[in-house]
């Protein structure tokens, strides 16, 4: 079955250009022109993956991303103008799986959403086993974290990329490997991704986010899952 990608964006122009290549591609494409027909779209058809411009009519893209994430786990590719430090970190601690600046190529945007959309597929497919350190259980078949019993809200990004350290556990990757292995393909120098996103599942996963057990630094080399 064809997957489903919402584009929203304002620019007519632009939309029509993503729809073409898109469709090329094989998928089915959705539009919203601005925020508040994004929110509507996306909850009523559940697509698949949500390429989601910032500067929109109606509802910025931050409080769409925002609104969006706690209905939804489908994942949100940030495709923006900005470049700025602040919204790139800004999108990410709001649930955006990934960051796309314009202009980009075509081809960079098809290998991320070929990246997204495999990760997620993968997810899906896991086979029924399920991660146990201390009281943190890691569900790979219901696609699900609990600490102490208690169900812990990740996105999908912040799932795979627990997931991957715990099955991994205390070998350390540096920023450039887990962008690889989490993300999916090259990224293109954007360190702060990674940092971002291990900020917050610490803030999510750990008793005391300062100190880690779970999601551990290696100073000047990078992460890894703690031993117990």
């Amino acid at each position: 079955m064809e997957s489903k990608i919402l584009v929203v964006d304002d620019e007519k122009p632009i939309v029509d250009i993503l729809k073409y290549n898109l469709e090329k591609d094989g998928y089915k494409v959705l539009i919203a022109y601005d925020g508040e027909e994004a929110i509507r779209i996306a909850t009523s058809e559940e697509p698949d993956l949500i390429l989601l411009d910032i500067m929109l009519p109606k509802i910025d893209g931050f409080s769409v991303c925002k609104t969006l994430r706690q209905k939804l786990n489908t994942p949100i590719l940030m495709v923006t103008a900005k470049e700025e430090e602040v919204d790139k970190v800004l999108g990410l601690e709001l649930g955006a799986d990934d960051y796309i600046v314009k202009p980009f190529s075509m081809r960079e945007l098809a290998a991320r959403i070929k990246a997204n959309l495999r990760r997620v597929q993968m997810s899906e497919d896991a086979d029924g086993k399920s991660i146990t350190y201390g009281d943190l259980v890691i569900d790979l078949d219901k696609y699900v974290v609990r600490k102490k019993g208690k169900q812990i809200d990740l996105t999908s990004r912040e799932f795979e990329l627990l997931k991957f350290l715990a099955i991994n556990k205390g070998q350390v990757f540096s920023r450039d490997t887990l962008l690889e292995k989490v993300w999916g393909y090259e990224y293109y120098g954007d360190m702060r991704t990674v940092d971002v996103t291990i900020r917050r599942l610490r803030e999510k996963i750990e008793e005391d986010p300062g100190s880690p057990r779970y999601i551990c630094t290696k100073r000047g080399v990078g992460y890894y899952f703690g031993e117990e």
